[in-house]
């Protein structure tokens, strides 16, 4: 059974950073794409990066475009753990963000929930102003 745990999340101010970490278990994704969503209170959950690999070649890289130029997707093979860094917080970056892996390719985008076959807890990013 697959699990994705997230770890990273807390306080932070405006401007400042934090690195968010998507820990795989239960299956070593060879070829996949894994992305970041995420949710601030009363919204629907949103797509924030994506990443797709095969072997150790990363094919492509996806960001919003709220988030381009500020935060980094990436991923460590030999942990089986996939980062997000983010940089230049804003108070509206404050959300639950989750981890989530796709067992196969859905579509062109893959931005949407639904594509994705396995979601982590999620872990609170607060960005204070």
């Amino acid at each position: 059974q697959v699990q994705l745990v997230e770890s990273g999340g807390g306080l932070v101010q405006a401007g400042g950073s934090l690195r968010l970490s998507c820990a795989g278990s239960g299956h070593t994704f060879s070829s996949a794409i894994m992305g970041w969503f995420r949710q601030a209170p009363g919204k629907e959950r949103e797509f924030v990066a994506r990443i797709r690999w095969s072997g150790g070649s990363i094919f492509y890289l996806d960001y919003a475009d709220f988030v381009k130029g500020r935060f980094t997707i990436s991923r460590d093979s030999a942990k089986n753990t996939m980062y997000l860094q983010m940089n230049a917080l804003k108070p509206e970056d404050t959300a639950v963000y989750y981890c989530a892996a796709a067992s196969r390719i859905r579509s062109a985008t893959m931005r949407t929930l639904d594509e994705y076959d396995y979601w982590g807890q999620g872990t609170q990013v607060t960005v204070s102003s």
